[in-house]
């Protein structure tokens, strides 16, 4: 099936060169010079992932993702491929935060763009079962893979498609203490860049979303000097 995607981007050149690869590859593409214009193509394209720019004229990637996570469902999961200055972790931070699914430092490889934006696609696709898998339940809290709803209580919370593929993959191993290195694989499928530090961003905006007390957090663990681990028994 193909696969429609909005480019935001106010380098005409690249975004052009960028659209053009991914076409060849069998994407639709379409293109936005700045992010107001973004948000305006959203409603109408419904596009099944977005490259952003993070450094826009006017308003900048940061808010075009905001905004974008403050839509109604469905559009507020769409993937996101958020594009960076090299050497400034700080700008992937904040955007991970912001819900940002992935980002690729400038300047990359097309093909680097294309396996990361297939990567968040695959996370997206619905997977077609057999028999529905069961859902997870560690007290309050409610995992559905199925449906991919995370409740805490009856209160259904907000993570992006690789959040949700993040805690689903940790729960399923509870009270197994896991890496970087190993969590990473688990939901991408690559080998961490060396000091990549997305993986604590993610973690932390999870706490936020399930833990009852994010200080003193009891649902996700830390182990000091090796990673993390998830509880098996909670409250």
């Amino acid at each position: 099936m193909t696969q429609t995607l909005l480019i935001i981007d106010d380098d005409a050149r690249l975004s052009d060169m960028v659209a053009t690869y991914l076409q060849q590859s069998g994407f639709v593409c379409h293109q936005a010079p700045t992010g107001e214009a973004g948000l305006d193509m959203l409603a109408t394209l419904k596009p099944d992932a977005v490259v952003l720019d993070l450094m826009l004229p006017g308003m900048d990637g940061l808010e075009v993702c905001r905004r974008l996570r403050s839509m109604a469902a469905p559009l507020s999961q769409t993937p996101i491929v958020m594009l960076t200055a090299k050497g400034d972790p700080m700008d992937r931070v904040v955007g991970l935060e912001l819900g940002a699914d992935d980002y690729v430092s400038k300047p990359f490889e097309p093909r680097e763009l294309l396996a990361r934006l297939r990567a968040v696609l695959r996370r997206q696709a619905p997977v077609v079962l057999d028999a529905e898998p069961e859902a997870l339940v560690f007290g309050s809290l409610r995992i559905e893979p199925d449906t991919r709803v995370v409740r805490v209580g009856e209160q259904a919370v907000d993570l992006t498609s690789y959040q949700f593929d993040l805690l689903l993959a940790m729960a399923q191993r509870a009270g197994r203490v896991l890496s970087r290195d190993q969590i990473m694989e688990l939901v991408r499928g690559r080998e961490l860049e060396a000091f990549d530090r997305s993986i604590d961003v993610h973690i932390g905006r999870i706490r936020q979303a399930i833990e009852l007390d994010t200080k003193q957090p009891k649902r996700i663990l830390t182990v000091r000097g090796v990673g993390y681990v998830f509880a098996k028994q909670q409250d």
